[in-house]
């Protein structure tokens, strides 16, 4: 007797449970079969009742549905959509595979002595400090030196793209809510899901959707995995603008277009540049994970380090993707430095 047989019996759904009499097709757990052999079924203490899931309750009622069939249902539905899905993204997200492929040819064919005094002087450029700059040569040459030079070149060709695209979308988003509350409160809640769901899980319905082969796929989960700083930092950077200032502004007769240019993104700019910061961050630790579904750079080298157990190349692509962290993180806050630094004068 299952532990809830009274419920469907007291509201006399037995006949319905047993139906034909031929149950459910489920399979039984290896407890179930060893209970059925013996012929005895386990008294139950009210301490170990169980929760009355569903498959508690088909436990009492075969015709009661398990809870296998709610992610059936759900498979079977965006299964039912992919092709109509498949149709509309497509187009739109196309430019975004020859953007990556062509960032990846760009940055492979360009020469190791043109491209690494070229990522040198730019950091010498936004960082003006020289310090930075030779730290910068000195590992990529490293790198190329054991023959990581063209997955960092892979690696850094992939976060250029998705974290541009990324600032290029999120700033214009973040600014919109920034100008609406309903628009914010509406959006808050996409922002946390996007924030707090698993980096793998956006792989998932992206398999279904796109090929293995086409670039897009790993950038649209690299994109909406770090898009969420920039949005929300440039919203709280423009809320946080000193309402004094905005009506200073409004007393010189500013529309809320000069407003908003010569104003309150000039202000904000230090938490936009923050958020920047954060998204091309969260764009390198996404890529390693994109890696599972052919996202090209060093974060191949450690899933082969993962899966064939060879340690140094695990640790030296890890290693790798340490020295571009600390690179891209150092140059961004040394633009950032000279933004405040730039506002106090």
């Amino acid at each position: 007797m299952a532990t809830y047989d009274w419920i469907f019996d007291g509201l006399g759904l037995r006949g319905w449970c047993d139906g034909d009499g031929s149950g459910s097709g489920a399979p039984m757990s290896m407890s179930d079969l060893m209970n059925q052999a013996s012929g005895e079924q386990p008294d139950v203490s009210v301490w170990e009742t169980p929760f009355p899931s569903m498959d508690a309750l088909n436990d009492a009622c075969d015709a009661f549905p398990q809870s296998r069939e709610v992610t059936k249902g759900l498979e079977r539905g965006f299964l039912d959509v992919k092709d109509a899905l498949s149709t509309v993204l497509d187009p739109i997200t196309q430019p975004l595979s020859w953007a990556l492929e062509y960032a990846l040819w760009a940055f492979q064919g360009v020469p190791w002595w043109i491209m690494i005094p070229l990522l040198a002087l730019l950091i010498k450029v936004v960082s003006r400090s020289w310090g930075l700059a030779a730290f910068v040569a000195g590992s990529f040459a490293a790198l190329a030196f054991i023959d990581y030079y063209d997955y960092t070149m892979q690696t850094l060709a992939v976060i250029f793209v998705c974290a541009l695209i990324c600032v290029a979308l999120g700033v214009p988003i973040g600014i919109a809510m920034s100008r609406s509350d309903k628009l914010q409160q509406a959006m808050i809640p996409v922002l946390d899901m996007l924030q707090t769901l698993p980096p793998f899980v956006y792989l998932i319905p992206l398999i279904f959707l796109f090929s293995v082969t086409e670039p897009k796929l790993y950038g649209i989960a690299i994109i909406l995995y770090a898009i969420v700083p920039v949005i929300r930092l440039t919203n709280l950077g423009i809320r946080l603008v000193d309402k004094e200032v905005i009506e200073a502004a409004d007393a010189f007769g500013m529309t809320k277009r000069q407003k908003l240019y010569g104003v309150q993104i000039p202000l904000a700019l230090p938490n936009i540049m923050a958020g920047v910061n954060q998204t091309i961050m969260m764009s390198l630790a996404m890529v390693v994970i994109a890696s599972l579904v052919s996202a090209p750079g060093l974060g191949v080298l450690v899933l082969r380090g993962i899966r064939n157990l060879e340690l140094g190349v695990g640790l030296i692509s890890g290693l790798g993707i340490v020295l571009l962290a600390v690179i891209l993180d150092r140059s961004t806050k040394a633009a950032l430095a000279r933004v405040n630094a730039a506002q106090k004068h």
